[in-house]
């Protein structure tokens, strides 16, 4: 049986195959409250058959949210309206959805990327606001400078993160994702580019990690066993004197021992200088090297996009599970048809019985 339609447990979850949707953002929310779009977005990939369904990046807070139509979760309306996204998708999909919960920090205020190329926003236009950050310096020159952050703000976004996790668990979500990758607010703690603070959250490793491991920590011990908790990391930075591979093992080995779910492995997003060698199974070596260190699975992600390829990933042990982003969203049927290419069935709804493939017969099941 191929291993890409396998079971797959993260921690108390298990998701029936290895196919996993990463998030991404819509930039279709209103003051954080998801829509109607949402809604129609996520039944529809919920219909592909992935085992799991991660939804974008929800901020904890508003200043958190990469752009002022991102989603949040940080009151009571914004849990309202993905507690009905949740129950909707759900009554006609068995793909379990987890909530990836977001604080933008230096990479905030920005327009929708299809307005001004997602241009930042200056603090004083309409649609911006004032950006923080570990330290006082803008991810690209040209870019409004973020105000550093004192540490009771620091412990107040911990207990966001928290507050987020609470509420991702009430709206009934399966798990978070915590988002530490891509140059937001908990990468910019890791990374030596962005984080230049001389103290206890600044300078050594153990010290830039301390964010992150206090945000899992605390979302860990806030929720109930049988709710999943994972995270998210750019593997480096792609540039010189930046967060890299070697640091990120460490980080993963430190969440590896405090009981985290899974670990899905990206890069980038950090610096305006990022050198990134962009082809098929780019970022693999990446998952290959923590998987390599660590007892949680590893998600491997970036330009997977064919299914054998996606197939030999796991064969050779490089990775557990296959991260599809943008591929999914050209393809929204894409484990239909990575199920028929590699000989294995898939669950579907039965309203959808009807379109087997002559030939076919045992792809979809109910």
């Amino acid at each position: 049986m191929a291993q890409l339609f396998t079971p797959i447990s993260f921690g108390p979850l298990t998701a029936n195959n290895r196919i996993i949707i990463a998030p991404m953002c819509m930039y279709s929310a209103e003051n954080g409250v998801v829509r109607p779009w949402h809604e129609q977005h996520y039944g529809t990939l919920a219909q592909s058959g992935a085992g799991l369904l991660i939804v974008e990046a929800s901020a904890v807070a508003p200043e958190g949210r990469i752009s002022y139509a991102d989603a949040g979760i940080w009151n009571e309306e914004c849990q309202t309206a993905w507690q009905h996204v949740v129950e909707n998708v759900g009554r006609y999909s068995s793909t379990p959805l987890v909530m990836q919960l977001a604080h933008a920090g230096r990479k905030a205020s920005t327009d929708k990327p299809w307005n001004n190329n997602g241009a930042p926003i200056a603090p004083t236009d309409e649609n911006g606001w004032q950006t923080v950050a570990p330290s006082a310096v803008p991810f690209a020159a040209t870019d409004p400078t973020p105000r550093a952050l004192n540490t009771d703000e620091i412990d107040t976004i911990i207990n966001q993160f928290v507050a987020g996790a609470k509420r991702a668990l009430a709206a009934g979500f399966k798990g978070v994702e915590i988002h530490a990758a891509h140059g937001y607010l908990l990468h910019q703690f890791l990374s030596p580019i962005s984080n230049q603070r001389n103290d206890e959250f600044g300078g050594s490793l153990e010290n830039r990690m301390r964010l992150t491991l206090a945000v899992f920590d605390a979302i860990k011990s806030a929720v109930p066993e049988e709710f999943m908790v994972g995270i998210r990391i750019s593997a480096t930075d792609w540039a010189d004197n930046g967060w890299d591979v070697e640091q990120s093992i460490e980080l993963a080995k430190a969440l590896d021992k405090r009981g985290c779910h899974y670990i899905h492995v990206s890069s980038g997003g950090l610096t305006e200088h990022q050198q990134i060698q962009v082809g098929p199974n780019y970022q693999v070596p990446f998952s290959e090297q923590i998987k390599a260190a660590v007892e949680m699975p590893v998600i491997a992600v970036g330009l997977i996009t064919d299914a054998k390829q996606a197939e030999q990933i796991l064969i050779e042990d490089k990775a557990d599970a296959i991260g599809l982003a943008r591929g999914i969203l050209y393809d929204p049927r894409w484990p239909w048809h990575a199920a028929a290419e590699l000989g294995a069935t898939i669950s579907v709804s039965p309203q959808y019985l009807r379109c087997q493939p002559h030939g076919l017969k045992e792809l979809l099941t109910r």
